[in-house]
């Protein structure tokens, strides 16, 4: 039997809509909408794909969205002297800064700017005060990923408590705050990554799998226990012919998409685990979804609690 499909894109959009209510609310209260900062500097084509589609959603559900666009010779510094100004705005609520950042700006670039955003605006959940207060199971804003993923596994009525979870990448964006949610509800977790031996009999011991390695089709069927859980984090864009077809078959609705466009998206889940698993996350149109609707979710949190 195929695994049921989690529907990511249809969760997000009901959740936007939750929310359109209570921002309605909290303009009318404080006379201003949420106010979300979105920082992108230089010219990576996917980024700015992503930060398109935050500013549209964010608009879509009343927030103020400010977008700050840089080129990709501007300086670390005037990036940070750009997130001091927002952290001092009191109309702004959020500030998110788009990764990747120009490579010229150095391999400690990202950590420098996480470390000058106010906590209290972090809508990536990034700081390290909110990656603290997470370890410590505190209130706090959480990373939009992994936080999206819990929010659709207690909507659709998946069991966290009691099962044994693998989580295969380490990153802080999604592997180590992924583990982190999943042990505060009760699973028992395992992080696995390149260096862990036996891989494919690790993750078969797995009710939960998530898969955050930005490699495309790794995890094959025998990486999964039969009616697992299998949560596909990856964004993978496939551009050789050979691999579409090895993929997918010759013929398949990816291959025609492949002949069209010269590129198709594909996770980091082979698509025969599909036949094994009990309940899979389709890519496109499962995590990706959710990772926006979530920044949505902290933003509006992050506004409230700033105004009390």
């Amino acid at each position: 039997m195929a695994a049921r499909l989690l529907d990511g894109a249809g969760l997000a959009r009901t959740m936007r809509a939750d929310l359109q209510p209570h921002v309605q609310e909290f303009t009318a209260r404080v006379g201003r909408p949420p106010g979300l900062a979105l920082v992108l500097v230089g010219d990576d084509p996917a980024s700015h794909v992503y930060v398109g589609s935050k500013r549209t959603h964010g608009t879509e559900v009343g927030f103020r969205v400010d977008l700050h666009q840089r080129p990709a010779t501007t300086s670390l510094e005037e990036v940070l002297d750009l997130v001091r100004s927002l952290n001092a705005d009191p109309a702004i609520d959020g500030i998110l800064v788009q990764s990747p950042l120009p490579a010229a700006m150095g391999s400690d670039a990202a950590r420098r700017v996480f470390e000058t955003i106010d906590p209290a605006k972090d809508v990536d959940g990034f700081t390290a005060e909110n990656v603290g207060r997470l370890v410590q199971n505190r209130e706090g804003l959480v990373a939009c990923t992994p936080a999206g993923i819990i929010e659709m596994m207690e909507r659709e009525g998946l069991t966290i408590a009691g099962t044994r979870a693998v989580v295969i990448g380490r990153s802080d964006i999604v592997g180590k705050p992924m583990a982190l949610l999943l042990l505060h509800r009760h699973a028992t977790v395992t992080i696995a990554h390149s260096k862990t031996p036996d891989l494919p009999a690790v993750c078969r011991e797995a009710d939960i799998l998530v898969a955050a390695i930005g490699r495309a089709g790794f995890v094959t069927a025998d990486f999964v226990k039969p009616g697992a859980v299998v949560i596909d984090v990856g964004m993978n864009r496939v551009t050789d012919e050979a691999d579409v077809v090895r993929f997918f078959g010759e013929g398949s609705k990816r291959h025609l998409a492949w002949q069209q466009r010269g590129s198709v998206l594909m996770g980091d889940v082979h698509p025969r685990v599909e036949a094994v698993a009990g309940a899979l996350t389709p890519v496109p149109g499962g995590v990706g979804p959710l990772t926006i609707a979530m920044l949505m979710k902290n933003t509006l949190t992050a506004a409230l609690r700033r105004a009390g």
